[in-house]
């Protein structure tokens, strides 16, 4: 029987040994979404510029919300909203997404020579391509009607590491679960969207009462949701020491995930 390397240089070396199937499947992934339709992959570019004009009309003129740091701008809090969602849909996309992928690549699993534990990476590659452009989006509209964003939004490829190891490590878990427990799919949408209620995208985390700010950071996306915005915004640069155990604890989750998922990859056969 054949044995999958479930240690941590082997969860690397499989994606740097898979770097150009992983790189052609992203692509694919990416274009076949588009696939058909009339504006193609502009529609990448179409569908977060609209999201963020809703963002913008709905909570800076019917709602007048405010982020409440001093700043009455109307578009404020639709940038710092948009600016948490970018994070949080990248880290659901990926989550709703898993548990399914095994089941969708059921040809993949009998080919011995086929690397199944790349199927994610190639969702989170889609899932950043879609970010990113969310994101130059959100630039633009912030040199609008702010200017040059802070010096400190250059972190953005370094702080959403955690993020990524973070989400892998959980695409995982849910890709191996979904092959076993088909109902695991229900489940984790139901996950993914109360996390987007207690995340502090809509609100920030000085609105809550002290006591339950701590209950807030059990949410693995809190702290990054606060660390980027403070970057992005704010020109807050993270505290080393936290964003370290943050970056070491993820990429601990990110090796559980692989572990798991090699080690139970043997019973995707006899299943499907």
């Amino acid at each position: 029987m054949q044995r999958f390397s479930s240690t941590p240089c082997g969860m690397y070396a499989s994606f740097w040994r898979n770097r150009s199937l992983v790189r052609t499947l992203v692509r694919r992934e990416v274009t076949g979404r588009y696939q058909g339709s009339i504006l193609g992959i502009i529609w990448s570019f179409v569908n977060p510029l609209f999201m963020l004009a809703v963002y913008t009309f709905v909570f800076s003129v019917v709602l007048k919300a405010r982020w409440n740091v001093g700043n009455d701008s109307k578009t404020e809090f639709a940038l710092v909203l948009f600016a948490g969602l970018i994070i949080f849909n990248l880290f659901a996309d990926c989550l709703n997404r898993a548990p399914s992928l095994i089941l969708a690549n059921a040809n993949y699993v009998k080919k011995v020579i086929f690397p199944l534990e790349i199927l994610p990476l190639v969702v989170m590659g889609s899932a950043l391509f879609h970010a990113l452009i969310s994101l130059s989006v959100w630039l633009v509209f912030y040199f609008i009607f702010f200017g040059v964003p802070p010096a400190s939004a250059l972190l953005f490829p370094v702080l959403i590491m955690p993020v990524i190891l973070l989400t892998m490590g959980f695409s995982w878990i849910l890709a191996s679960l979904g092959v076993f427990l088909r109902d695991i799919s229900q489940v984790t949408g139901l996950v993914t969207t109360v996390l987007m209620f207690l995340s502090p995208i809509f609100y920030p985390l000085s609105a809550l009462p002290v006591e339950y700010r701590s209950v807030l950071f059990l949410n693995p996306l809190t702290f990054a949701l606060e660390q980027l915005r403070n970057a992005l915004i704010w020109g807050k640069i993270p505290d080393l020491l936290e964003f370290s155990v943050y970056l070491a604890v993820s990429a601990l989750v990110a090796w559980l995930g692989f572990a798991w998922f090699q080690k139970t990859r043997k019973g995707f056969a006899d299943v499907l």
